[in-house]
């Protein structure tokens, strides 16, 4: 049994499952060096528009392993010290690495997300959650720090630094209508139409420019690094103008409209 499978249901939509339902697809680096693979393959198919991530089973992601304490692959002749640091930088690229792909990615949270699976979810463009999902930030409850895998920096961003500290430094849980409400998820959904969900925004999002969705999910990550808003409009200004003046989309987009049919963007 493969412990993350990709799935192609529908065109131009990949599917990301994390595939260990009797761990609820803990952080195992038998799960998270499969996991890397997967997105590194889907970011490189031309054919894959929207990327979808979710768990298989009862839980999204439960974090850490605290059963299975096997190290990474490829560590012979190292040191204990040295295995911990590549341990850490495996666990700590998997944000990046989701921040990397070029298609927007979607999170389809179902039941659990914890510890390093809250943070996962972060990573993604835009989450949606089943009615059972919840989130905690499990490291402040193991007597460690509440933040890992960027979450320091992405949790206040999503929903404000208040809200953030509150729900780092208590360790408690969110709902889903509770991420729901405080913008850290889009919608819940019954867990039953979760992925039906999931595939429909996809399905939106393919249907316009590639082009145009690909760089603005890069321009949206870029912003939220930008030292000040001029920095930001400067991004924005060149990529418009490079989309408008290297395609014919911005044509196409009006011609649809005057014939009232959808537009098809060729890129």
């Amino acid at each position: 049994m493969s412990v993350v499978r990709i799935e192609k249901p529908r065109p131009h939509t990949s599917v990301i499952v994390l595939n260990r339902p009797e761990r609820m697809n803990s952080m195992a680096f038998g799960l998270v060096e499969p996991l890397h693979d997967a997105i590194t393959q889907v970011a490189a198919d031309n054919e894959t528009w929207c990327v979808i991530l979710t768990g298989s089973g009862r839980g999204f992601c439960a974090g850490a392993d605290t059963r299975d304490l096997e190290p990474p692959s490829n560590i012979d002749g190292l040191t204990l010290t040295r295995i911990a640091t590549r341990s850490m930088s495996i666990l700590a690229d998997l944000v990046p690495a989701l921040q990397r792909m070029p298609q927007p990615v979607i999170c389809a949270v179902n039941g659990a997300a914890i510890g390093g699976g809250f943070c996962l979810s972060l990573g993604a463009d835009i989450r949606i959650a089943g009615e059972s999902a919840y989130f905690r930030a499990a490291g402040i409850n193991n007597g460690l720090t509440a933040v890992e895998l960027g979450l320091s920096f992405l949790l206040p961003r999503a929903i404000g630094s208040s809200r953030a500290f509150e729900i780092l430094l208590s360790g408690r849980d969110i709902s889903a209508a509770e991420a729901a409400a405080i913008g850290l998820v889009s919608r819940t959904v019954p867990d039953e139409k979760l992925l039906d969900a999931a595939l429909e925004m996809a399905e939106q999002i393919n249907g316009w420019s590639t082009q145009g969705t690909q760089l603005t999910k890069r321009l949206m990550w870029a912003g939220l690094e930008a030292g000040s808003l001029r920095a930001a409009i400067e991004m924005e200004s060149h990529t418009q103008l490079f989309v408008r003046l290297t395609t014919k989309n911005f044509e196409e987009a009006h011609a649809a409209r005057r014939e009232g049919r959808k537009p098809e963007f060729k890129d």
